[in-house]
């Protein structure tokens, strides 16, 4: 076992997690080469900070505002049971699936794969090294599938980074076969339009169709021309996904999407989406893109249907993803503002800019609206010298209530209630102190999600952490056993 060093707890009366699981890993695949960290989501970064923001940093962790550097601090009924530092893989850690005892790390330089059957002790099955900002992972039955949006000199784990303006660089989406967890195996890649920064399975028995979401087109890039106004969507036959290819481009933009700046100053312009969750169960979609929120209909998951589309010109610089409640009557829309590289969650931002915001469903069928509600952001004070940004989360299934935890960067992982769409709050956290106070630093957990009773977070920076939330109003998601979990792709949790 490898000790965490904790600092006394100085606020909040919290408890201080205790120790790290030790692990031997197993590099597969060498590349010479590091991705390229693009727009929206950044790679870790350090800015320089002025020395008055430096002295408040460090006079706000005296004060016990704000946690000490690297210091863990976290509610009572969250208890941090293990952290499994970065190893071969020494990019940013991204995001998180799932599948039986099986947890699955993107990395910009590639995957990990974990056995968490003890969740206390997690243990590394493998590593593959296959670089390319920023290896959003998912996987279904035998296959996994891994984004690249970084220009690469070719479609190998070895390639490495050349300028897009060149005809011959490739961006897209990679298939592995992992019906041996300790040795995966590359078995297809298709090049996607302006590549894939996050995608999303729909996944069919004979099929697995791939929602690949891009964005910032030029016309200098060959590939990723504008107007890039829709998303690519392939199709992979699970018993052949060499023959994997993109059979639509679906426009969800007809009008061209928000214009952004001048028009709407703050706001990005929408030339693509950014991330997007399904619920095949109810044949429904919801996009986070740019400058725009959509709903839209998947019965005809090869030609998908816009049902509804929303702005927030106000408050919202950059919708980034997206979540349904289980009864399909909310979607929580979070604004990555900032892109992920700034400090957002602090008094000159305000409770608005930088939050979730919280949409109710009304009407039937192709009739829905989207109705905004609330906002929620996490209001723990941050340092200015902590990226603290709105990410990705998922449901906890409990009948009744709407729940959900979510990472903040290094506004570590919330626990929090919208089940009151007008009053949602916090009820739990886990988070980390500063990593520094001479620099703005992008660290702090990339995704936290809650699977089969745990919580699993990847840190950007500090590696892979296991939470146990111990609450009555979440004790009964623990009855809720899922066999696969891409968060993108939410399961039907109670009529299965």
């Amino acid at each position: 076992m490898i000790s965490l060093h904790t600092s006394p707890v100085r606020r909040r009366r919290l408890g201080v997690a205790t120790a790290a699981a030790g692990l031997l890993a197993t590099l597969l695949m060498a590349g010479p080469a590091a991705a390229t960290p693009d727009p929206g989501d950044r790679g870790a970064a350090r800015t320089g900070v002025s020395a008055a923001q430096e002295a408040e940093a460090a006079a706000a962790i005296r004060n016990g505002e704000v946690p000490g550097v690297d210091e863990i601090v976290h509610s009572s009924n969250i208890t941090h049971l293990a952290n499994v530092p970065k190893d071969a893989l020494k990019g940013t850690n991204t995001d998180l699936a799932f599948q039986g005892k099986y947890a699955f790390a993107g990395n910009y330089d590639g995957f990990r794969i974990f056995d968490i059957s003890n969740p206390r002790s997690p243990r590394t099955v493998s590593q593959v090294l296959c670089p390319g900002s920023q290896n959003d992972i998912s996987v279904s039955g035998n296959l996994l599938f891994l984004s690249t949006d970084s220009s690469r000199s070719d479609n190998s784990c070895t390639s490495t980074t050349q300028p897009a303006t060149e005809k011959s660089s490739w961006e897209g989406m990679k298939v592995f076969d992992i019906s041996d967890k300790r040795n995966p195996k590359y078995v297809a890649a298709v090049e996607t339009a302006c590549g894939s920064h996050t995608h999303t399975l729909v996944p069919e028995r004979k099929n697995v169709y791939v929602y690949v979401s891009s964005y910032s087109p030029s016309a200098t890039f060959p590939d990723c021309q504008p107007p890039h106004d829709g998303i690519s969507v392939i199709k992979v036959p699970r018993n052949a996904p060499e023959k994997a290819a993109v059979v639509n481009f679906p426009v969800l933009f007809p009008d061209g999407g928000n214009p952004g700046a001048p028009d709407n100053p703050g706001v990005s312009r929408t030339t693509g989406c950014h991330d997007i969750t399904v619920l095949p169960s109810k044949d429904l979609a919801a996009g986070a893109c740019m400058g725009d929120g959509l709903l839209f209909s998947i019965k005809d998951p090869e030609n998908p249907k816009i049902i509804d589309r929303v702005q927030d010109n106000v408050n919202f610089a950059f919708w980034h993803s997206a979540t349904f409640n289980q009864t399909t009557d909310k979607v929580v829309f979070t604004d990555e503002l900032g892109g992920g590289g700034a400090a957002t969650c602090n008094e000159e931002i305000g409770p608005k800019r930088g939050a979730n915001g919280i949409y109710d469903i009304v009407g039937r069928g192709d009739h829905r609206k989207l109705v905004f509600r609330s906002y929620f952001k996490i209001d723990r004070p941050q340092a200015d010298t902590e990226v603290c940004v709105a990410h990705n989360g998922s449901i906890i299934p409990v009948k009744g209530r709407d729940l959900m935890v979510q990472a903040w960067y290094q506004g570590g992982v919330s626990v929090w209630d919208f089940t009151d769409s007008s009053k949602p709050k916090e009820i739990g956290y886990f988070e980390r102190g500063p990593v520094t106070t001479d620099a703005v630093t992008t660290a702090g957990p990339w995704s936290a999600y809650y699977y089969n009773g745990y919580i699993y977070s990847n840190d950007i920076a500090k590696g892979f952490d296991v939470l146990k939330l111990d609450d009555r109003r979440t004790d009964p998601a623990k009855r809720v056993r899922l066999d696969e979990l891409n968060v993108q792709t939410q399961p039907e949790y109670f009529d299965r």
